[in-house]
């Protein structure tokens, strides 16, 4: 297909819905030939939606999807050069393993021969060699989840699409079959959108991330920029940064500025880069629970803020404890190594630099 530099997939000013209800308001997005890309978001949010939308199964109200530069959003899914798996891996529970895998081939008139031929070298690459002649309901979950991901790539798609193929199975084997679709990827070389609610299968497994929200992309961008830098307080809630503090940011008689928190003695120096620093005024910075530690109350703040506390609750899921801190009528989280009684007053440190600062909105 296409000619070097195009994008596998550009969806553009893209709208859908089902009747009256709009569920995507113009979306944008580019995904390069080989790219990786996973969109996550909470269950309504749109994201399969989306998918649904650029396989054909769903039409778009306006705007257009274009793979490798043809826009297809008048096209039927089988004439579109897109597969999709699904998180209910939907085979044909009647028919084999070969014959599962080399279904779509076989509706394009591909001899049985070619077809066994191509079948077993997508078997070999998915560990499930010798199993070609099984019914695929005498096979485990995490085999059929390959099976179904064989029959994708068994019509050498130019993008495949991946909803929640991962989320019905258990643990181990989700953290396996994801490194093998990463893997899968990167040797054949196809581009890939995937479906996920799971922030770490995400994080792990995309070159770029779509955050979306409400039917809108929030943000994309590579796993640690989105990380390490929230384009807004639903990204930055979204991505784990779940505790608040309203501060205000003052600028001192040197010109540097400093944060102010209520309840905090003395206020923090911002010494970072001057292009990170939040804009004078009330400002809401969200951090997550791994970025404090619990200190003395009336430690000296530095470049960290110190909020004066009392240790309410405290939990230990392994390697450290959790702690929930109420601190001047905020109930924050806290991960710390040490030992803390219930009731005993502490402060929250939080190093400037672990906080994303958003300007306060005008209540």
């Amino acid at each position: 297909m296409g000619g070097h530099g195009r994008a596998a997939i550009e969806v553009d000013r893209l709208t859908a819905g089902y009747g009256a209800t709009t569920v995507l308001h113009g979306i944008d997005l580019s995904v390069a030939p080989g790219e990786f890309i996973a969109i996550l978001g909470s269950s309504g949010c749109g994201k399969t939606t989306l998918l649904r939308t650029i396989a054909g199964f769903q039409k778009s109200t306006s705007g257009a999807i274009r793979l490798f530069g043809q826009d297809v959003a008048g096209l039927p899914p089988e004439k579109r050069g897109v597969a999709m798996v699904f998180q209910s891996y939907a085979l044909w529970p009647h028919m084999t393993v070969l014959g599962n895998m080399g279904y779509g081939l076989k509706l394009r008139g591909i001899a049985k021969d070619e077809i066994r031929r191509r079948v077993g070298a997508l078997l070999a690459m998915l560990n499930l060699t010798g199993l070609e002649d099984r019914k695929v309901t005498d096979l485990s979950g995490g085999q059929r989840q390959r099976v179904a991901l064989g029959r994708a790539l068994a019509v050498d798609p130019a993008l495949l699409l991946l909803d929640e193929p991962l989320s019905n199975l258990d643990a181990k084997v989700r953290l396996q079959l994801r490194y093998e679709i990463k893997a899968l990827q990167k040797r054949l070389g196809f581009a890939a959108i995937h479906v996920t609610h799971d922030r770490e299968e995400a994080m792990t497994m995309a070159d770029r991330v779509v955050i979306m929200d409400g039917g809108r992309i929030a943000q994309v961008g590579p796993p640690e920029e989105i990380y390490h830098h929230p384009a807004s307080p639903f990204v930055a809630t979204f991505l784990g940064a779940e505790n608040r503090i309203d501060l205000d940011a003052v600028p001192g008689p040197d010109g540097a500025l400093r944060l102010q928190a209520p309840g905090m003695p003395e206020p923090a120096a911002w010494a970072g880069e001057a292009e990170a620093a939040p804009s004078p005024g009330p400002v809401v910075a969200y951090f997550r629970e791994e970025a404090a530690t619990l200190t003395a109350p009336d430690a000296a703040p530095g470049e960290a803020i110190v909020l004066p506390g009392v240790v309410a609750t405290r939990a230990y899921p392994g390697g450290h404890y959790r702690y929930g801190v109420d601190a001047g009528g905020r109930h924050l989280t806290v991960k710390d190594a040490g030992y803390h009684e219930l009731g005993t007053p502490v402060g929250v440190r939080l190093p400037l630099a672990n906080l994303h600062f958003f300007p306060a909105s005008p209540s």
